[in-house]
């Protein structure tokens, strides 16, 4: 008796077997797969130590995305002397699109940081050097630079975003026709911010 109930029950076992291979195949779940998003990371402004390589200031590939093309040229960085009398203690400028045999000041687009004794004469400077553009004829208005703000100067020849952040002070100066000048004050405040924030591992 015992021995039937064995067989019957293995009967039914493969009875189930034999339904599961026959019946239709379940469909594999596939993983949806969401394709990666590009993460842009906001700059964050400190007073930082003075790089010595304008990778370290603002990428060239910071500058063509926020330009939105690609300046030819190679980018190019002048390091400066300290300057006791004025109270600066480095400077680094780095010029982007430098055309092949042109000179540094034929440059599309420029950024520069300087270091000085201390926050007062960091934004002494920033101050004189508005007061002197805006004395050649120059428009001053107020413009963002991230959470803090700096000042957009307008000449015949440039556009320029400059201001000051504990001992260091930035500018990021355009020729007039890089971009419109409804556009150009906003990527000039970006490649200040940018210029203001070190990157990761420098």
């Amino acid at each position: 008796m015992r021995t039937a109930v064995v067989a019957a029950v293995a009967v039914l076992l493969c009875a189930g077997c034999a339904a599961v291979r026959t019946g239709p195949a379940e469909q594999p779940r596939i993983p949806t797969i969401v394709p990666p998003t590009t993460i842009s990371r906001v700059p964050q402004m400190v007073d930082r130590p003075l790089p010595d390589d304008c990778a370290l200031v603002v990428p060239v590939e910071v500058v063509h995305q926020r330009l939105g093309r690609e300046l030819p040229g190679e980018p190019m960085t002048i390091i400066g002397l300290p300057e006791p009398s004025l109270g600066r203690t480095g400077k680094i400028d780095c010029y982007y699109g430098v055309a092949d045999k042109q000179a540094v000041a034929t440059s599309p687009v420029i950024v520069g940081l300087a270091t000085y004794t201390d926050e007062a004469t960091a934004a002494g400077r920033v101050t004189e050097s508005v007061d002197a553009e805006r004395g050649e004829g120059a428009s001053v208005t107020e413009v963002d630079v991230g959470k803090k703000k700096g000042r957009f100067v307008s000449t015949k020849d440039e556009r320029l975003v400059v201001g000051s952040l504990g001992k260091t002070t930035y500018v990021a100066r355009a020729k007039v026709g890089v971009l419109p000048d409804d556009a150009i004050s906003g990527f000039l405040a970006a490649l200040a911010q940018q210029s203001m924030t070190p990157v990761e591992g420098s």
